[in-house]
C-alpha cells in the first residue's frame, strides 16, 4: 500500500525511509540514544503491567471485596465481567483511533480517565463505583497493551521487532499472577482503601510516564466512517450480553435464570444485524469474508481452545485448593511459581522467536499444558499448593510461550490481506482471549458442579448411618464435641453436619479431577489435530513441489 493512497489528517514530516512508520497509527522509528532506548523499554513494560495489574488485584481479592461490600456471588461476578465487556468492545475502535487521532492522544486520554476514576474510588467507595472503575479499567487495558508494544519496540533494533512485540504483549498476562503475589501483603498491612490507592497510584505513574516520555509522531490518516459507529453500537452490547451470560451462567445457573436465555438471544440478534450491515458495506469495519474463511476459523478455534485449556490454572487448581480451605495467603508461593514460569516463557519465546520456531513453540506449548493437566489428575483432599508447583510452572511457561507465535501468525495473515483487515484481527484475537477466559471457567465450573453433585450422592449412598464404621465415626465426632456442646441431640446433629462436609469435600476433589481429565484429553486431541495439520501442510507442499506449483493456502 503506497503512502499517496492515504488521506492524511496532518501532513507527515519528511522522514527517512528507515524512519517511516510501518503502519499508520504506529510511531516513527527514530534513532535513539542507549539511555533513551532503555527508558522506552522500561516505560513499555511498566505500562503493560499496570494494564493488567489493577484487574488482577480485583480478581485475586474478589472474595474479600464481596464480603467488604456485602455482595452476593452473582453481584461480585459483575466486577471482572465489567472489565472484559469494555476491554473487548474497546478493541473495535482502538486500532482506527490510533490511526486517525494518533496514539498519543488516545493513550493519554485512556490512561488519564482511568487514573482519575481510580483516584476518585479512594474517596467514593461502593458497588456502583467499583463497577464503573472496572469498566474504565477495561478501556484503559485496551490502550495499555498497544502502548506497551509501541514503547518496547522503540528500544529494540528493527531486526528484533517480533521479540519486542512478544515482550510488550505478554506484560498484562504476567500482571495477573503478580497481583496474587502482591495482594495478600497489601491487604494484610493496609485497609481496603489503601488497595484502591495503590491501583490509583499505578495508573497515575503510568499516565505520567507516557506524558513525560512521549512516543515519536506517527502517521495520522482519515479512516473512520459513520457506519463504523453503527457497527460499534450493535457489536458492543452484543459482546457485553455474551460476557454477562458466560460470567453469570455458573453462579445463577444456566437453566434456572430466564434472563440468561433472553440475554443470549439478544446478543445473537445484535451480532446478526451487525453481520448484515458489515457484509453489505464497501469498506467494512469487520472483514466478515476473511473472518469466515476456513483458515481464519481454524486460527480462531485454536486460540480459543488454548485459552480454554489455560483455565485449568485459574479455575481448576485454584478452585480445588479454595475448596480445601486454602486461603489467598497460602496461594502466594504457588502464584510466585506461576509468575516465574510465565516470565521465563516470555523471555524464552522472545529470545528464540523466528519463522522457523513458530511451529515448534506452538506444539511444545500444547504438549506442556497436557502434561500439566495429567500431573494434576490424581489430586486428593490432602493436596496443598506445593503439590502443584511443577505442573503449574509447566502450564504458565507454555501459556506465555504460545502467545507470541499465535499473534505473529494472525498479524501476518491479516496484513497479507491488507491494512483494513487489522481491525478484524485485533477484535478476533481479543474475543478469543477474553471470551475464552470467561468460557473456560463457565464450562469447567458447570462440569465440576454437576460431577460434584453426582459424587456427593454416590458417596452418601455408600455411607448409610446403619453402617458400623459410619456409626463409629459419628460417635467419635460426638465425643470430641462433648467439651463444647453438652446437649447430646445438638452433638449428634453437629457430627452429621461434619460428616456431610467431609463427603462434599471428597466429592469436590473427585469433580476437580474430572476437570483435569477433561483438560488433559483436550490437550491430547489438540496436539493430534495440530500434528495432522502439520503433516497435511507438509504433504501438500511436497506434492506441489513435485508438480512445480506453489502449495495452496490452508
Amino acid at each position: 500500500m503506497n503512502a499517496p493512497a492515504f488521506r492524511y489528517v496532518e501532513q507527515p514530516p519528511d522522514w527517512e525511509t528507515h524512519e517511516r512508520p510501518v503502519l499508520p497509527g504506529s510511531p516513527a522509528r527514530l534513532q535513539h540514544t542507549l539511555p533513551r532506548r532503555i527508558a522506552y523499554i522500561m516505560v513499555g513494560l511498566f505500562v503493560g503491567l499496570v494494564g493488567g495489574l489493577g484487574n488482577g488485584l480485583v480478581t485475586a481479592n474478589l472474595t474479600s471485596i464481596q464480603g467488604q461490600l456485602g455482595l452476593t456471588p452473582v453481584e461480585a461476578a459483575w466486577l471482572p465481567a465489567a472489565y472484559v465487556m469494555v476491554n473487548v468492545t474497546a478493541n473495535l475502535l482502538v486500532f482506527k483511533s490510533r490511526q486517525q487521532l494518533g496514539l498519543r492522544v488516545f493513550a493519554e486520554w485512556g490512561l488519564g480517565i482511568y487514573a482519575l476514576l481510580a483516584l476518585l474510588h479512594v474517596f467514593v467507595e461502593g458497588y456502583t463505583m467499583s463497577i464503573i472503575v472496572r469498566a474504565v479499567a477495561g478501556f484503559a487495558g485496551a490502550t495499555t497493551t498497544s502502548l506497551a508494544v509501541m514503547y518496547v519496540m522503540q528500544g529494540f533494533p528493527a531486526s528484533k521487532v517480533p521479540s519486542a512485540f512478544i515482550l510488550g504483549m505478554n506484560m498484562s498476562s504476567i500482571a495477573v499472577p503478580l497481583a496474587w503475589v502482591l495482594s495478600p501483603s497489601l491487604v494484610n498491612v493496609n485497609p481496603w482503601p489503601h488497595l484502591y490507592a495503590f491501583e490509583a497510584g499505578l495508573a497515575l505513574m503510568a499516565f505520567a510516564a507516557v506524558v513525560v516520555l512521549k512516543l515519536p509522531r506517527g502517521l495520522q490518516i482519515h479512516v473512520f466512517e459513520p457506519l463504523d459507529f453503527v457497527t460499534f453500537l450493535l457489536v458492543a452490547p452484543a459482546v457485553g450480553l455474551l460476557c454477562a451470560v458466560l460470567a453469570q451462567g455458573v453462579n445463577a445457573w444456566w437453566f434456572s435464570t430466564p434472563w440468561l436465555a433472553y440475554a443470549l438471544i439478544a446478543s445473537l440478534v445484535l451480532f446478526a444485524l451487525a453481520a448484515l450491515l458489515e457484509y453489505s458495506r464497501r469498506t467494512p469495519l469487520i472483514q466478515l469474508r476473511w473472518l469466515m474463511h476456513p483458515t481464519t476459523l481454524t486460527f480462531m478455534a485454536g486460540a480459543i481452545m488454548m485459552r480454554f485449556m489455560i483455565s485449568e490454572q485459574n479455575y481448576g487448581v485454584v478452585g480445588l485448593l479454595r475448596a480445601m480451605g486454602v486461603v489467598p495467603e497460602q496461594l502466594q508461593a504457588l502464584y510466585g511459581v506461576i509468575f516465574v514460569g510465565m516470565l521465563l516463557g516470555v523471555i524464552v519465546g522472545a529470545a528464540t522467536f523466528s519463522p522457523q520456531a513458530i511451529l515448534p513453540q506452538i506444539l511444545t506449548s500444547i504438549l506442556l499444558i497436557g502434561a500439566g493437566g495429567w500431573l494434576d489428575l490424581h489430586s486428593t483432599s490432602l493436596s496443598r499448593p506445593h503439590d502443584f508447583f511443577f505442573s503449574q510452572f509447566l502450564i504458565a511457561f507454555s501459556a506465555a510461550l504460545f502467545m507470541g507465535p499465535v499473534m505473529m501468525i494472525g498479524i501476518q495473515r491479516a496484513l497479507g490481506k491488507g491494512l483494513d483487515h487489522m481491525v478484524t484481527f485485533v477484535v478476533l484475537f481479543s474475543v478469543t482471549q477474553s471470551l475464552g477466559g470467561l468460557l473456560g471457567p463457565a464450562l469447567l465450573g458447570s462440569i465440576q458442579q454437576q460431577r460434584a453433585q453426582l459424587y456427593t450422592q454416590a458417596i452418601a449412598a455408600d455411607m448409610p448411618v446403619t453402617n458400623p464404621l459410619v456409626a463409629q465415626r459419628l460417635a467419635q465426632q460426638s465425643q470430641a464435641l462433648g467439651r463444647t456442646i453438652t446437649d447430646p441431640v445438638q452433638r449428634g446433629a453437629q457430627s452429621q453436619a461434619q460428616l456431610v462436609q467431609v463427603i462434599r469435600r471428597e466429592a469436590a476433589v473427585r469433580a476437580f479431577n474430572d476437570v483435569f481429565r477433561v483438560i488433559g484429553a483436550m490437550a491430547l486431541a489438540f496436539l493430534a489435530w495440530a500434528f495432522y495439520r502439520v503433516l497435511r501442510q507438509r504433504m501438500l507442499a511436497w506434492l506441489a513441489r513435485r508438480r512445480g506449483e506453489l502449495p495452496a493456502p490452508i
